[in-house]
């Protein structure tokens, strides 16, 4: 885990670049109040910083990666000052966290009561690669940029939701049929000016696909979960949550090459992207689907 080869000054886009001032408390082994409020917002920083480089596709994995490693910067440095760097450059989305002390952080096995202990482990899941420069201040972690067609149509910006539903799945062979009815019916509810049966068939795309892919066979106790959105510029957002919180051939599923579910989707309008789950256990793909005349 050595630091990785990046040139520091050309061709960089800045999503974050700054500076933080630790305030620890000498009466707890946790975090300060005034520490405890900067992993919120380092969240909107990088988020705001990636947007404005249209690749929002990054944001909720940036933004999982950075908290674990400024929270665990912000709870074991040794000195006061914890620099923190977001940014794009070649084809990788870099983050930076120096805390300024020699010891390396060192990944442990937290036990099933523990509250703390899985943030490398999380890092080490999610990232393409982390590591810790040569002289131990910077742990840093790294995430592939993408660049077909494809990918950056599915980084396209989409407005403030307006309206949104959700839609309860059951994790078995009912899963496509169950979606198609009460997507129909949501549909309704939500009054998308859209063409209604293509967004039902990619509905059905993004279901399938999570059965045959999200899914661990024989695992009991698993589930799927989907919502339609629509948002203020009157697109429909249809996300399916999956427990697999892994998607490494994504592009290649939405070429065809990996299985022709995905690639369908596209070919009805849908612009595709995927992103690790709120609560880190599993992932959501998302069909954003512009409005248009209605089939009748």
């Amino acid at each position: 885990m050595t630091t990785p080869a990046f040139t520091q000054r050309e061709g960089i886009r800045t999503a974050l670049d700054l500076s933080i001032k630790r305030h620890p408390d000498p009466d707890t082994d946790g975090l300060s109040e005034a520490d405890a409020a900067w992993p919120q917002r380092l969240r909107r920083i990088v988020r705001a910083g990636l947007t404005h480089w249209c690749r929002p596709d990054l944001v909720e994995t940036a933004e999982l990666l950075l908290t674990e490693l400024a929270t665990n910067a912000l709870r074991h440095a040794r000195g006061l000052d914890i620099g923190v760097r977001v940014y794009l450059q070649g084809d990788h989305c870099v983050i930076e966290v120096n805390d300024g002390s020699p010891l390396p952080p060192v990944p442990r096995c937290a036990g099933p009561d523990d509250e703390n202990g899985r943030g490398l482990l999380l890092v080490e899941s999610l990232a393409e690669a982390w590591g810790v420069s040569e002289d131990g201040t910077t742990t840093w972690c790294t995430l592939p940029l993408s660049k077909g067609p494809s990918e950056m149509e599915s980084a396209a910006v989409t407005a403030p939701v307006l309206r949104e539903m959700p839609l309860e799945i059951p994790a078995d062979s009912s899963a496509v049929t169950i979606a198609r009815i009460s997507g129909r019916s949501m549909l309704t509810v939500l009054n998308w000016p859209g063409n209604v049966h293509a967004a039902i068939d990619v509905l059905h795309c993004l279901v399938d696909n999570a059965m045959e892919y999200g899914l661990t066979p024989g695992k009991a106790g698993q589930s799927l979960d989907a919502r339609l959105c629509v948002t203020e510029a009157h697109e429909l957002l249809i996300d399916v949550t999956d427990p697999n919180p892994k998607f490494p051939n994504f592009h290649e599923a939405v070429e065809g090459a990996e299985g022709r579910g995905l690639w369908n989707a596209r070919q009805l309008g849908a612009r595709l992207s995927w992103f690790v789950a709120s609560n880190f256990q599993g992932k959501t793909v998302r069909a954003t689907m512009n409005p248009g005349r209605v089939d009748l």
